[in-house]
């Protein structure tokens, strides 16, 4: 850890702010925009030892929901993610993720927990825009499409000055993969969810300890449910059995492998198919094309087969030679059953206010239904 240099600020939007004067009432002549306004509450709060703290589910996967969580459980989660990094006091920390959902607000308590300098910018694509070019840090967490942005940019230098990285909200294509190969620092694949506290598990993306497998944090409990769906206990659930709709592969104990959303099973001709496995490959074989697109997976009511698994792809239709090649590349990877009986074509993807891929609204603007997936 760098020696201790506690600080008595925070940077906002490269504004300072004193912890003193955050936690008295606020004031009115501030000029705080609403973002800021409530990443200071955030702060006040917790200094001032409020014990709960509603947050609301960052919806992916249905109807986003506000659920309360207990201050021991958000101290838990920040102890377990300090101790694994070994961050503590006068460590730096980029804060560049949505303080509304729980991504963002942890690693604001993190900072406050171990007493790291933050440093808090609103979500941008690339967040390095917002801070000064001298500007260097120890620990920060990005979603997908941040990361990308901030290696497009050259700044990879930048990044590798850091402790370690953490990836998550969405998937990581292929093609930021193999970008995340030019790091010398860390960078972590996060699983976890606004139930855990953030994330639970971490899957090394990079460097010779890179693994194709999540492993979860020390002192956390694993098990699954009966239809194969991953089930978590411990200081971060409130000790309370947490059962996911995430179908996984248990390999021991402590590690997992991540199958995909039950609630992503296409029923086709009896046979289920793992929309999730599907779109990886989808994915992969565009990016070989040179159509490098975001795409999903979902079932369509078919009177033979029940559900027809259907490619979603954004942006305008391939030509027809283009799509049959991309066919046939899909032929080669997959089952029978898994390759997709249509494509089509949505000019652009709705996301969630946490930036995440909503399909069931996107199926929704084009007509499609929702039910079916």
């Amino acid at each position: 850890m760098s020696s201790p240099n506690l600080p008595t600020s925070l940077l906002l939007n490269g504004r300072e702010f004193s912890y003193d004067a955050i936690t008295q009432a606020p004031d009115p002549h501030a000029s705080l925009n609403g973002y800021e306004a409530k990443v200071l509450e955030l702060v006040r709060q917790w200094r001032t030892g409020a014990q709960e703290f509603g947050l609301r589910t960052s919806g992916s996967t249905g109807q986003p929901q506000l659920i309360i969580l207990k201050r021991r459980q958000l101290a838990a989660s920040a102890a377990r993610t300090g101790d694994y990094f070994d961050l503590g006091p006068g460590d730096r920390a980029l804060v560049c993720l949505n303080c509304d959902f729980i991504g963002g607000k942890m690693m604001v308590v993190r900072g406050l927990e171990r007493n790291m300098h933050l440093t808090i910018v609103e979500p941008h694509a690339d967040p390095f825009e917002e801070v000064p070019a001298e500007a260097e840090f120890d620990f920060a967490a990005f979603v997908p499409l941040q990361l990308r942005a901030v290696l497009a940019a050259g700044r990879a230098a930048r990044l590798n000055k850091m402790r370690a990285i953490l990836v998550g909200g969405a998937g990581v294509e292929p093609s930021l993969l193999a970008e995340i190969q030019q790091l010398t620092v860390p960078v972590y694949l996060t699983y976890g969810m606004t139930e855990t506290a953030s994330h639970m598990a971490l899957r090394r993306l990079n460097g010779p300890d890179a693994s194709a497998h999540y492993r979860v944090l020390p002192g956390l409990h694993l098990g699954q449910d009966e239809r194969g769906c991953l089930t978590v206990r411990g200081d971060v659930t409130d000790d309370e059995l947490i059962v996911t709709n995430d179908r996984i592969q248990l390999l021991d104990k402590h590690t997992f492998d991540w199958l995909g959303r039950v609630d992503f099973v296409i029923n086709s001709g009896g046979v289920k198919v793992q929309a999730e496995k599907v779109e990886l490959v989808l994915e992969v074989a565009l990016a070989e094309l040179g159509h490098s697109r975001r795409a999903f997976v979902a079932g369509r009511p078919d009177e033979r087969l029940g559900q027809a698994v259907t490619a979603y792809v954004e942006g305008p239709p391939l030509p027809a030679t283009a799509e049959q090649t991309l066919l046939n590349l899909l032929a080669e990877r997959l089952d029978k059953y898994e390759i997709p009986k249509a494509f089509c074509y949505i000019s652009a993807f709705q996301t969630t206010a946490s930036g995440k891929l909503d399909r069931a609204a996107s199926l929704r603007a084009v007509g499609a239904p929702t039910e079916a997936r």
